[in-house]
């Protein structure tokens, strides 16, 4: 850790006291990790970043958690230009990192199409499936995985630090071999996201379970997991994978209520159905599992990716124009198109394909918008729909309902000349005439998106510095977006 950086923190905040009510620590804690061998939690370190804008970043508070980034990533945008044209979306990222997982429950080859092989997460994912010993082989968006000859139920901090999903190989290790050791995860800036309910929902169905210097310590009782009723406090996306997944080979039938109903769990449970699993209730928020003895190799093709569809929608009705989603579906994105089409955009499914127009020259009107589990607004689209809301006539209100700390793309879309004031967890957006272009610093995946859409319709030239966040989401969003006749490129 950065003691000076830590120091210049304090200072900018106002004095150790200032800083420790910032973030929610007491001016005993700052002191200590000033004074001792105590290092600022890498939590803390986020947000010490969000509460000095920046100004001390956490690649210096923490270089031995958040490495700095390799300086490539830049994207360079000309605003002005509509867009028209053809954009194909790729599988869902979403799926395809829980689907990666899955292959762990099983010693024979899964097959994936559709699978976007170039994100970066995809990487991260592949080197922690090869540390456990599985192969893994993709070309073009195909991948196969298997994982018959497992050495390893240890999913190390190195791997785990660069993406949260990774908690997810929790479930399927500990349900085929009664043993895990996974490091607490990482991943995008956007507030904690607890494994609490992992946990709790593991060791109801018998794990002993220990944290010990950041990594969970599982193992099964005698004759593996066994089947319980879980009730979920509140939905969470990640329990409810990690929970279905472990459950396909436990002892029993096992109840997950107040599941999450994401488009992604409906997928993976429809994948592990293919590989023998037996699960009902799909796309409810009860999901009943009757455990197998043993789960078989399948090939499945993995579900378009709605954000990344949700976040052209709005790219088509910033700009004017009109752009054809190829291989989207808009069941998967009954809010976001309902804000979309009050705030006056044409939205419609054609065959396969979502199809965006807005006339150019006729003004959006400001919404508001709340994110919620879904059928409601995803929280992965609130940052892209913040930008469109800027360029809106009259304002909109924002409110943030599922992470904490998910607007730290208000001040960069503030520098570009939005009025955008944050109370709380909302935050109200008020349109302005124009929006001009600066260089502006990307904070995590759907705020670097974000940037772009605002510098489409800049006027002058956005520079978008760390977008390396992007490419864990977005496969060739230049390419997509150039194509339509944006003038955009990486710097």
């Amino acid at each position: 850790m950065s003691v000076e950086a830590l120091k210049k923190a304090v200072e900018l905040a106002g004095g150790q006291s200032a800083l420790g009510r910032s973030i929610g620590r007491d001016q005993k804690a700052v002191w200590s990790w000033l004074n001792t061998t105590q290092k600022v939690p890498a939590e803390d370190v986020l947000k010490i970043e969000a509460a000095i804008g920046g100004k001390v970043t956490r690649f210096q508070l923490r270089p031995d958690v958040y490495p700095e980034p390799k300086p490539l990533d830049k994207i360079k945008v000309i605003g002005g230009n509509k867009l028209n044209g053809e954009i194909p979306i790729s599988g869902a990222k979403n799926c395809a990192l829980k689907l990666m997982c899955a292959a762990l429950l099983t010693e024979e080859s899964m097959y994936f199409d559709n699978s976007p092989n170039s994100l970066r997460d995809m990487n991260s994912q592949t080197e922690l499936l090869e540390h456990l010993g599985c192969t893994v082989s993709r070309e073009e968006n195909r991948m196969a995985i298997n994982a018959g000859a497992i050495t390893s139920r240890t999913a190390p901090y190195d791997i785990v630090r660069k993406m949260r999903g990774s908690i997810l190989v929790l479930g399927p290790l500990l349900a085929r071999f009664g043993e895990a050791k996974v490091s607490l995860p990482g991943g995008c800036a956007i507030g904690t996201r607890p494994v609490d309910m992992h946990i709790k929902a593991l060791e109801e169905m018998g794990a002993e379970i220990t944290l010990e210097e950041g990594y969970i310590h599982a193992s099964a009782p005698k004759g593996g997991l066994q089947a319980a009723k879980i009730l979920f406090p509140k939905v969470s996306v990640g329990a409810t994978e990690n929970l279905l997944m472990a459950a396909t080979l436990a002892k029993g039938t096992t109840v997950l209520a107040n599941a999450a109903r994401e488009p992604e769990i409906t997928d993976l449970a429809e994948c592990l159905i293919k590989m023998g699993a037996k699960i009902s209730g799909l796309g409810t928020d009860t999901l009943t599992i009757e455990g197998v003895e043993r789960l078989n190799g399948a090939q499945h093709s993995i579900v378009p990716d709605r954000i990344e569809a949700g976040t052209y929608m709005v790219a088509a009705a910033m700009t004017g124009g009109s752009v054809r989603l190829k291989n989207a579906r808009l069941e998967h994105l009954t809010a976001a198109a309902a804000v979309l089409k009050q705030a006056g955009v044409e939205v419609e499914q054609e065959g396969d394909d979502i199809v965006v127009s807005r006339e150019y020259g006729l003004r959006l009107k400001g919404v508001d918008i709340m994110t919620e589990p879904h059928p409601g607004f995803p929280t992965d689209l609130q940052a892209q729909f913040m930008a469109m809301l800027t360029m809106c006539e009259g304002a909109g209100l924002v409110t943030e309902t599922i992470f904490e700390n998910r607007f730290m793309h208000v001040p960069e879309l503030n520098r570009m000349g939005a009025n955008i004031t944050v109370h709380g967890h909302s935050a109200i957006v008020r349109g302005v005439e124009k929006l001009t272009g600066a260089e502006v610093m990307a904070t995590d995946l759907r705020a670097s998106v974000a940037l772009v859409l605002a510098g489409l319709v800049a006027e002058g030239e956005t520079t978008i510095n760390r977008i390396y966040h992007l490419e864990r989401g977005y496969e060739d969003i230049v390419g997509k977006l150039g194509g339509c006749g944006a003038n955009i490129r990486k710097a």
